[in-house]
């Protein structure tokens, strides 16, 4: 499977104690309500799939600009990564991972603060993960996860559960518990920055099974090393988004 675009999505999944308010303010206009995730616009009639403010805790009164997802997987998600025609370089720094970067409306990184901040909201309850990926044939797979998290600091990977019907295998397991891994900030366990080498940034082991920030090819491709991968959606004449 050689990879073609690619998409990193959260949905927040109420618990029993988590505010299930939908609007604070009650008006007519997606544009205008003050939602606290994109589950929450899309229960309130918001259906079209594009850029939301939306207001969780911790982002004050100017909230945070995400694109929703309202179509794959029921709806509602909150998209932190997109890749789908390589026109925004992903071989940055630690800085620019941190704040995040590119065109909501087109391929971008949302930001390390902003995804551990999201996840630290505990009026969404827990929040599940999401990658989609499609080959340069138009295939498709995914992988879900549950209880999705990151951590303030070092930006360690935190999940509970690999969803076993996922199609696209679990390349993320690898990855479980380490920290992010960027040009100019090494926190992988090679000798070496994965992230000098991959030319891209992720949660890097010794190195890694999965990199969705990898050099974006502009046809199919056979770079394991480079690439946009997830190794479980690998085909072993090819290779992967």
């Amino acid at each position: 499977m050689s990879i073609q675009e690619t998409s990193v999505q959260l949905w927040g999944v109420c618990t029993d104690d988590a505010d299930e308010d939908t609007p604070i303010y009650s008006l007519s206009d997606c544009s205008l309500n003050r939602y606290r995730s994109c589950k929450m616009l899309l229960d309130a009639g918001c259906r079209l799939s594009g850029v939301y403010t939306i207001n969780p805790e911790g982002f004050g009164n100017g909230g945070l600009r995400v694109y929703c997802d309202m179509e794959t997987d029921g709806g509602g998600w909150i998209v932190f990564q997109r890749r789908q025609d390589g026109s925004v370089d992903f071989y940055r720094n630690w800085a620019a991972y941190q704040s995040g970067f590119g065109d909501l409306s087109g391929e971008f990184w949302l930001g390390n603060d902003n995804l551990v901040t999201l996840t630290s909201d505990d009026s969404q309850g827990t929040w599940e993960l999401r990658v989609d990926l499609m080959d340069w044939d138009n295939e498709t797979a995914w992988a879900r996860y549950t209880d999705f998290k990151l951590s303030l600091g070092k930006y360690n990977l935190s999940y509970d559960k690999y969803d076993t019907k996922s199609t696209a295998g679990d390349s993320l397991e690898y990855s479980k518990g380490f920290p992010f891994t960027a040009l100019g900030a090494d926190n992988d366990n090679w000798p070496w920055n994965c992230a000098h080498y991959h030319k891209g940034a992720w949660w890097f082991n010794s190195c890694m099974r999965s990199h969705l920030n990898g050099k974006y090819y502009p046809s199919q491709h056979a770079d394991d090393d480079w690439g946009i991968n997830w190794h479980t959606a690998l085909d072993i004449s090819i290779l992967i988004p």
